[in-house]
């Protein structure tokens, strides 16, 4: 999978500086290609580079991050934009949702945080190139093998089960998913196993157990644990405050 192009937009040098040299792009099949320091610059170099991904903060000078996004949408709808920001403010949140960014990080970035989010980013563009038909040879088992976990996410789903269901060697399905989705095979299991778990609980009153079941865990203790270190909450917390936004507006 060929390298993700990015740029890193925010008024502090040091702040682009800690992306740079705090986070491990390279392992994650990234690569900084332009920097920005205010709103004007951030479109032009977006313009004339056209990322994969773009870093922004909001608070930038000249035109804001969130702006940057809407006229940014008109000709580079393939874009992801993910917000790093010091303001926890709901309104922002609200805003850089209905403009359909990746996601909102706080500052002080959390690198680790930070590394999970581009996986998941990856996955998911992995997810809509295979919709595309493709004459590729890895690329047609390796869309096979993703539509067989996502069909079967109830189940019980490892290499080897992968391997004796298509007839590959553990190692050569491992393999295609470092080098066709750029993610590992477990991280890309836990992530739709959880795409699926928040879905259930967003859509249906299925108790926690019945959610973990469906989504892959026999011990929902598991479940919970692994959906905790995912979003942060607990599956009932995520329910719960969902529930609340709506009710509140």
């Amino acid at each position: 999978m060929k390298k993700l192009r990015v740029v890193l937009v925010d008024d502090e040098i040091m702040i682009r500086q800690g992306f740079r040299q705090l986070f491990d792009w390279e392992a994650h099949g990234c690569e900084v290609v332009g920097e920005a320091a205010d709103g004007m610059e951030a479109m032009s170099q977006i313009d004339s580079l056209n990322p994969d991904i773009v870093i922004m903060d909001i608070n930038i000078p000249v035109m804001n991050g969130l702006k940057v996004i809407q006229l940014s949408r008109i000709k580079h709808p393939d874009t992801a934009f993910i917000i790093v920001s010091g303001y926890d403010d709901f309104s922002y949140c609200r805003e850089a949702l209905r403009l359909q960014i990746t996601d909102y990080i706080l500052k002080p970035v959390d690198y680790e945080e930070f590394g999970v989010c581009i996986d998941n980013l990856k996955i998911a563009m992995f997810q809509q190139k295979s919709t595309e038909e493709s004459s590729e040879s890895d690329e047609r088992v390796i869309n096979s093998i993703v539509r067989y976990m996502q069909n079967h996410l109830a189940g019980e789903i490892n290499l080897s089960v992968l391997a004796e269901e298509f007839h590959f060697s553990t190692q050569y399905i491992s393999q295609l998913f470092k080098s066709e989705i750029g993610v590992k095979f477990l991280a890309y299991l836990t992530n739709i196993r959880m795409e699926k778990a928040k879905k259930l609980l967003l859509s249906t009153s299925l108790s926690i157990a019945d959610v973990s079941e469906q989504s892959g865990y026999s011990d929902y203790r598991v479940f919970t644990k692994v959906f905790k270190k995912s979003e942060g909450v607990t599956p009932s917390q995520f329910r719960r405050e969902f529930l609340e936004e709506a009710i509140n507006g």
